[in-house]
């Protein structure tokens, strides 16, 4: 008499299984995390030097004025850069979410009211910031409930 062992079977959770969406949002969570990683890298290290000669009035004004204050960019390139690891990462993306979010309205006004040139990247980063908001929006529904 022998026994035959069935070989374990493999049982793909929910978050092993790879949908088109999940594939999307990854790609998305990926492309928006190389991007803040190195514009906020590029706050500090200054690799990618901005030509500040055509941007237009209002627009070269608010950013000498954030320059002026000292603290304001470097605040903004150090959550930038934070951000942008924790979403390579795949780590605590909701609250990266959260942080970035006042940042992309600040650089969505920026180019809406100030520099039109620059719309269109704006434009989506911030459908981006949603997109990921409403795929992680779970973690979001305490602090979005009514008390």
């Amino acid at each position: 008499m022998t026994a035959t062992i069935a070989a374990p079977t493999q049982v793909k959770t929910s978050t092993q299984v790879k949908t088109p969406v999940r594939v999307v949002t990854a790609t998305v969570r990926s492309l928006v995390g190389l991007l803040f990683t190195v514009t906020g890298a590029n706050g500090f290290l200054n690799f990618m030097p901005g030509d500040a000669s055509g941007l237009p009035e209002g627009a070269l004004k608010f950013t000498v004025a954030l320059f002026e204050t000292g603290y304001m960019l470097p605040l903004v390139a150090g959550v930038q850069l934070v951000a942008g690891i924790l979403f390579l990462l795949n780590r605590f993306v909701p609250l990266a979410l959260a942080v970035l979010a006042p940042i992309v309205v600040g650089i969505f006004a920026f180019h809406v009211f100030l520099e039109p040139s620059g719309l269109v990247l704006a434009g989506a980063i911030a459908a981006a910031e949603v997109y990921l908001a409403w795929a992680h929006r779970d973690a979001f529904r305490g602090m979005l409930r009514a008390k």
